[in-house]
Formats: structure tokens, sequence, C-alpha cells
């Protein structure tokens, strides 16, 4: 580093030439301006964005984030120490280690998942890499970014677009950039567990109308079409990914809060800056469309191999598309336990090319378009342990209607059931961690309240309240629970004195048989049960009260959230190692 911009070379204070050298992953102490240069970029003033050198970051804050480790940066001078003898490389400062050390524990939390993980990483050692990123708005079908306070919905995207050198050989030399490859990542709200579900790009699905900013800045509708294939979500006829986004929320009930997409680079990229990814085969590959040949067992694959990895499908499975999806969810598997070995998160070397690749590999939605916002993310994603993230798909079927089989449609006897437990933030795996006990104690304790006898629908005495649920439920259900259910016990009560989120049933000791009848009726979880109090009705008859909440879906519709997958429905957690069939 020379002394321009930082004042006279005998002004530099020494703590300042503690640099990181990527070639040796050590830090080397520099004195003098004529000393061997790293190919890292050092501090710069912060007023030097535009004219000063390209990769610089900024000077520290005065007053530096707590959360935030720091870089070695500017501080306050004091004694020179002696210039090591030439040749031999110099110490790093002591209280300088620990620091690392967080920094290392920190940005191996980051990597809870591929490109987000990378990204978030970024920040400790190059916040140039802002001008990296390339970011698109999300045109209002977001909820506005995650939360750390709440469950996270990330839309993953991998287009088959064209980009980049190097990838003349690969996808549709015309395609748009398709949504060739799409993960929905549920991460739950108290971060012990996630869901990676892989949606298949030939399932028929409806695009909904799309707002959609165009290179002007004006907005443009763009129509949507049903039964449709949904790798058009993206790129056909203008649709940006905040149109792929709202056709998940269209098909899943999910609302995502943010999107991130990349292209063919990233696996070739990401692989590289790690030293290569093993990967498991259970019989020999030759595929000339994706140009993969290897032989049965375990390979370290990197580059332009790993890309024919994931792309390859006429060899593996049943040779289709939802043979390629099991085939990505075994390699990001494999991909993410390198990047949370010791191998990768005491590499300062390969941080920094895993912070360069992931950015510029990505294009993430307005609302994740800094450093500071994706390192968020990742310390939060960085809170969950591989085995508790479980790779699923949608469960779908092959189309009746097509005698030559191209396209597949929702599996309607199970694919509720996954989104309905992705919505409820119910996990997919049993989790043990201690953060999840009382949480699984809490949830026996309520199911408990639905066992034993039950009284008959004719001795259950309620009223209705509408306490959230749209406006009618209170009378639609109380029709329902009198003319379908034989309940005729049952009055409205109008509505409640305040919302609820949501639906609860409050009753006596005296009546818990009536209550788990009305549960079993209605389909309400235990959760839903409130031992407490009766009120008296206008008839001075003790009576239970429900009260609808904002989850109310319906009169009839149950409420139960599902508590396991569906035993037909494949699901792979990433700490496994399964090998390619």
């Amino acid at each position: 580093m020379d002394a321009q911009g930082r004042g006279r070379a005998d002004n530099i204070d020494p703590a300042d030439q503690w640099v990181l050298n990527p070639n040796t992953g050590e830090y080397e102490l520099r004195l003098t301006p004529s000393a061997p240069q790293s190919a890292v970029p050092g501090p710069r003033r912060s007023d030097s964005r535009a004219g000063g050198t390209a990769g610089a970051v900024r000077s520290r804050k005065t007053t530096p984030d707590r959360d935030t480790p720091e870089v070695p940066g500017p501080r306050r001078r004091r004694a020179v120490p002696e210039e090591p003898p030439p040749g031999r490389r110099g110490r790093r400062p002591a209280k300088k280690k620990s620091k690392a050390k967080k920094v290392l524990l920190w940005t191996g939390g980051t990597m809870a998942f591929v490109l987000v993980g990378t990204a978030g990483a970024a920040y400790l050692y190059l916040e140039h890499l802002n001008d990296n990123i390339t970011s698109v708005s999300e045109d209002g079908a977001s909820t506005g970014g995650f939360s750390k306070d709440k469950a996270i919905n990330i839309l993953l995207i991998g287009t088959d677009k064209r980009t980049g050198s190097g990838n003349e050989g690969y996808g549709d030399s015309g395609s748009v950039g398709h949504a060739d490859t799409t993960i929905l990542l549920h991460v739950s709200k108290d971060r012990t567990n996630a869901t990676a579900l892989s949606i298949p790009r030939d399932l028929l699905v409806d695009v909904p109308d799309c707002p959609t900013t165009q290179e002007d800045g004006s907005s443009k509708v763009i129509p949507g079409t049903e039964n449709v294939r949904f790798n058009t979500s993206l790129g056909q006829d203008g649709r940006t990914p905040s149109c792929t986004m709202r056709t998940v929320t269209e098909l899943t009930g999910v609302t995502p809060d943010n999107f991130m997409v990349a292209d063919f680079n990233a696996v070739k990229t990401l692989t590289t800056a790690v030293g290569g990814v093993e990967v498991c085969l259970a019989k020999d590959i030759d595929d000339p469309d994706s140009h993969l040949k290897l032989s049965k067992g375990t390979h370290l694959i990197e580059g332009e191999q790993a890309l024919a990895f994931v792309r390859t499908r006429h060899s593996v499975g049943f040779g289709g598309d939802l043979s390629r999806i099991q085939i990505q969810q075994q390699f990001l598997s494999a991909l993410m336990r390198k990047l949370k070995s010791n191998d990768t998160l005491t590499s300062p070397t390969k941080m920094i090319k895993l912070a360069e690749a992931g950015t510029k590999a990505l294009t993430v939605d307005s609302q994740l378009d800094s450093i500071d916002k994706l390192k968020d993310l990742g310390l939060e994603l960085g809170k969950l342990n591989v085995k508790n993230l479980t790779f699923a798909t949608v469960p779908v079927v092959d189309n009746p209607a097509e005698k030559v089989k191209a396209t597949v449609v929702l599996n309607q006897s199970t694919a509720p059931t996954v989104f309905q437990m992705i919505k409820d933030d119910v996990s997919f795996t049993e989790v043990k961690e201690k953060a999840q006990a009382s949480k699984n104690a809490a949830a026996a304790a309520a199911a408990a309240r639905l066992k034993g006898t039950q009284s008959a629908a004719s001795e259950v005495r309620v009223r209705v309240m509408n306490g959230g649920a749209p406006a009618g439920s209170a009378q639609e259900t109380l029709s329902w629970l009198q003319n379908d259910e034989g309940v005729t016990k049952s009055e409205n009560a109008g509505n409640a004195p305040k919302e609820l989120s949501k639906t609860t049933l409050e009753y006596a000791p005296d009546q818990a048989a009536q209550a788990r009848k009305l549960a079993a009726v209605m389909g309400l979880p235990g959760t839903a049960l409130k031992p407490g109090e009766s009120v008296t009705n206008a008839q001075g008859l003790p009576t239970m009260t429900l009260t609808l909440g904002k989850d109310f879906k319906g009169a009839g519709v149950s409420l139960t959230t599902p508590t396991k997958v569906p035993d037909t429905v494949q699901k792979s957690t990433a700490d496994k190692v399964e090998c390619a069939k």
C-alpha cells in the first residue's frame, strides 16, 4: 500500500500494515511503500469512491458495530516495532488473533445456504463488493424483506440464460432466461430448522398478472397465463423475478421475503473458490448432453465439471427434470458441507474467493442490494445446523392429459400438506436442539387436551364470535354447525372485543368433553383450546366461546396443522452423503 491519501510515509501507523496475503492465507507486516503489494485492496478514504483504487474498502466507522467483527484498519498511532529480517514473514499481532477467529466463526455461520452465505461472508473483507451486486425491483411482490424475529422465505432462482464468457455451450442460445431451477428456502422462526423446496420447471401453473418495472422506470402489467410451465414465470414476455415470486405465492400460498437469481457462472465459480466439492455416484455416467463423464464412486469436482454434474439428467434416475432436481439437491448438500468444513472456514484465501464469486454471481431484489443487508440475512441463516435443513420437492404427478409425458401437475393428495407445513412453520425433520425442547413439550400438552371422551353434538353449547375473520364468518359458521353438524345449541355473539391471529375456544373445566367434540367437528388443533371460564348465555346457561381469528378459512375447513410430511414425499437432509443413481 502506498501512502498517498493517508499522509507522509513516516506517519503511517504500523498497525495498519498487517494485511492478508491471499496466496498464503496469513497476515503479513509491511512497513514501507516499497514492500511487496498484496492482492487484497487496502483501506481508503471514504470520499475516494469514485477515483480511488478499485476494490478498496471504506475507512471504519468511529464507533464499530458491536455485532460486526473488525478488520485491520486505522487506529491510534503507537511505537513502531522493529522491521522483521528480510525474507521472514512478520507475526500477526496477538490481539488480532481472537478477532480473526470471530470473523471465521460468524463467516462460517453464514454458509447456511450457498449464495446467501458467500455474499454475507464478504462484508468483513471488502466493502467494494457492493459494486458486484446487481439488483432489480421486487415490484411489490414480496413481504417487503425478511425480518429477524420472523420465519424467513427466500426464493432462489437459477436461470438457463447464457451470460458471461465460457457459457456458450450451455442452455438454449435463444433463451431469455427462464426459471430453470427454483428453490423456496424456508427458515423457521426459531432458526432451528429449514426446508429447501424445489419447484419443478415443468409443473403446470397459473402465472398471475405481473406489474413490472421497466428499464425507463415506468411500470407495465404483463398479462398472466393459465396452465403453463412454471419456468415461463421468468423471462417469458418480459417477466422479471418478481413475477416468479408472484407465481410461487399463487402456487404455495407462501409470499417470499426476498429473491436471489444466479446463472451458470455461480456453480462454476463457487465450486472453484472452495477447491472443489466431493460428490458420489452409484454408477458410471457418460452424458454427452451435459458433458459429464464420471466413473462410479466419489469425485472432487469443480468449475465446468461441477456445472455438468448439476445439469445432467439423462444418465440419472428416470432421465427427466425430476431426476435432475434430486442430483442438484445432493450437490447443494455436498457444497454446503464443504462450505461449513474447517478446511474452508479457516482459510481466509478461500473466504475472499467465495466473497467475490458469490456477489458476482447474484442478482437480488431491491431489499437485498447491499453487503450490509446480505450480511444480516447471512447471520440469521447462520444459526441453522445443516442436519436440520431438509431438501424436498413439490409433490407432482404426470400430466394425465398428455399421451407423451412432458409436464407434471400438483399431487393434490400431498402437495397441500407440504405447503401448509411451510406456511405454519413446521419442521420437515425431527429437531432435537434445546431451543426446540420446550416447543415440543408445549405441543404435547396442547395435543393432550384433545384426548378423552367427547359429548354428543346436540349437547355442545357454544357462542360464536368474529375476532378477525372475514365479515359474515360467525353467521356462516353458526349455520353450518346447526344445519350440517347438529350443534343446535349454538348462537351468533357478534364481534369479539379484539381481533385474534388464531382461532380459540375457551371453556370451563366441566365443559372439556364439549370442547373436544367441537374441536373434532371443526378441525381445531389442541393449541386452539383455552381452558378458562364459561360465560352465561341469554337463557342463563353456561356456554363456551368460539372466537374466529384471522387464520379462519371458512366453515368446515380444518385449522389443524399437519405435523408430519407424507411418507410418499421424498426428502433428504443436508448433513447426509447420498450417491446419485
